[in-house]
């Protein structure tokens, strides 16, 4: 039976929140940089809002995708780092997957040049939005090999518990794109106003500043210096890669099941105008940033998860993983009750268009009540990676969001004429069915882990 607000209960709580808060400053500061662009395409115009909504949401589709790909990372290095595995053993895996990173990097850049006009231009959009759309993922599209790079650095670092590093690299890579954006957006100090396009080249410019960044941090922290030094004798392979594969592509089919609901929605949210495309960017932005609350407590639930599995307690596996899911659902609940306080105040930091500021505000109450659900499976799934269960977990939410999700979203919006918020109301019924299939997982899963690991030391 587990009970609340125990000493035990408080401790792991604590030293999960202790992982947690620079992740969570991670992770807003590479969504804050979403809300800039968001912030100065909306002073640019409603249309340059539009064109890059869409073009992020393409944009997106790959990002998640490749994302939860390197998300490996954090669960292999866990696991290596609980086992106390050697030096050079952890230190030839960031090796690897760092050469990984690179190949994936190449890839979604060159994949997002192929088809992403090709995408846009399919979407009933008008010619200029189009257009304009295009141009800014052009601008755009070089991030991509730089944030490959990023997230196999990133949740390496988080697996071994080092996350100083990440949360310096995330805050320069923000104020890098506040920056830059600011300049080439508006052409201060004599530099030419490239509008939206200017959004582009300050994003990219950004993350490879920011990776830069945290590549020094390996070589400058010592434990970080330690593991690649020990791991630069080793003989080269692609044991590394196979070991992402194996365990990113589940994740990666978890995150973009989710992450594509989200992108689809937005495509579909063209059908009913360019305003309202502006008006869902507004809204779902904020809520992402929220999201990366739950979301770091998530990862460093993975963290604390995978450390106890790879010492093989899978007692205390258990028990962290319910502690971060009960963080991961408080948090939720508070961010929920702040989007519908201040749902006013939020709107007014993006939009002073009042058409897109009423649509907004209606889709920003639509979200609190999907916060609820989104924290509960984003907590759920991290303590499933810490233990490596992410082939049925995958199958969970393949079901949870486009076996129920997206059809029900579909339902309402075009068949039974709710328009928008039908959209909304099925990302709700999705997010509330994957955190509950995710929930049950975790806890039948851990108990059959902990029940035998019990067995083989009686």
């Amino acid at each position: 039976m587990f009970r609340l607000f125990t000493p035990a209960v408080r401790a792991e709580a604590a030293a999960n929140l202790r992982l947690a808060l620079p992740l969570i400053a991670a992770q807003i500061a590479a969504v804050g940089m979403g809300t800039v662009d968001t912030i100065y395409a909306g002073q640019v115009g409603p249309q340059a809002l539009a064109a890059v909504a869409v073009a992020v949401n393409i944009y997106n589709l790959f990002l998640i995708f490749f994302m939860g790909l390197l998300m490996a990372c954090s669960p292999i290095t866990a696991q290596l780092y609980g086992a106390q595995r050697p030096a050079a053993e952890i230190g030839s895996f960031l090796h690897r997957s760092r050469r990984f990173a690179l190949g994936v990097g190449i890839s979604w850049t060159v994949l997002l040049n192929l088809v992403g006009p090709s995408m846009l231009r399919a979407l009933d959009l008008s010619d200029a939005t189009t257009d304009d759309a295009i141009r800014f993922l052009r601008w755009f599209s070089g991030a991509g090999l730089m944030t490959s790079l990023w997230f196999a650095l990133r949740f390496a670092a988080e697996g071994l518990g080092q996350v100083r590093p990440i949360v310096i690299a995330g805050l320069t890579g923000l104020g890098a794109n506040a920056l830059f954006g600011w300049l080439f957006v508006f052409g201060h100090f004599g530099l030419p106003a490239l509008g939206i396009n200017g959004l582009g080249l300050a994003s990219t410019l950004a993350t490879a500043l920011m990776t830069g960044v945290l590549a020094w941090q390996y070589r400058r922290v010592p434990e970080l210096r330690g593991f690649l030094a020990a791991g630069a004798a080793q003989p080269s392979g692609n044991e590394g890669g196979r070991d992402i594969l194996k365990l990113g592509l589940p994740i990666a089919a978890i995150v973009s099941a989710e992450g594509g609901l989200f992108v689809l929605t937005a495509l579909l949210m063209a059908r009913f105008g360019e305003a309202v495309v502006a008006a869902y960017q507004v809204a779902i932005n904020f809520a992402s940033l929220a999201f990366m609350i739950p979301l770091g407590v998530g990862m460093a639930t993975t963290v604390r998860v995978g450390q106890a599995a790879g010492a093989g307690d899978f007692a205390a596996a258990r028990f962290r993983g319910i502690v971060g899911s009960l963080l991961g659902g408080l948090n939720s609940a508070s961010n929920a009750a702040i989007m519908v306080i201040f749902t006013g105040v939020i709107i007014g930091f993006y939009t002073q268009d009042a058409t897109i500021a009423a649509q907004a505000s209606g889709f920003l109450w639509l979200a609190a009540a999907f916060q609820l659900f989104d924290g509960l499976q984003a907590t759920a799934n991290g303590a499933l990676r810490g233990i490596k269960d992410t082939r049925i977990p995958m199958l969970l939410t393949l079901i949870s969001y486009w076996g129920i999700g997206m059809p029900v979203a579909w339902w309402l919006a075009f068949h039974l004429g709710h328009g928008p918020d039908g959209l909304w109301w099925g990302l709700t019924a999705g997010l509330g069915m994957a955190a509950l299939g995710l929930s049950l997982r975790f806890d039948r899963k851990s108990s059959k882990l902990r029940n035998k690991a019990a067995m083989a030391g009686a």
